[in-house]
């Protein structure tokens, strides 16, 4: 398996691009409107959070100020999971796949590694 350290700074970078593409794609659903019915009211809680996640993702996947947007995001997702999911319940609502705060945890720990990282290479950062 020695093959896989070979092809690793490629495989964070593939891993950077695709988190930030999809965050951002959250925060077009949620600002735009494409593909969903959500209109938050600008300047509202979830207005604010898909600004970061719109803007965060880009810069997560462009590489610009990587570790920045990622420390961000990173938080705004631990917010998510403990306002929206968890809503601090006891007994099995603590758990993500109960409460359906799997993608928040996920999110918050792999931009939380990304923000350690830093952008890596392809990214306008390079480091």
């Amino acid at each position: 398996m020695k093959w896989l350290g070979k092809i690793e700074d490629v495989a964070f970078a593939l891993l950077r691009i695709m988190a930030g593409f999809m965050f951002a794609f959250h925060g077009m659903q949620k600002i735009f409107g494409v593909l969903s019915d959500l209109h938050p009211a600008v300047g509202s809680q979830i207005w604010v959070g898909g600004m970061i996640e719109l803007i965060g993702g880009l810069m997560i996947l462009t590489g610009f100020k990587t570790r920045w947007a990622a420390f961000l995001c990173s938080g705004e997702m631990a917010v998510a999971y403990f306002q929206f999911h968890w809503r601090f319940k006891m007994g099995s609502a603590f758990f993500p796949a109960i409460n359906k705060g799997e993608m928040a945890v996920l999110y918050c720990f792999v931009f939380l590694f990304i923000a350690c990282h830093g952008s890596g290479i392809w990214g306008v950062d390079k480091k």
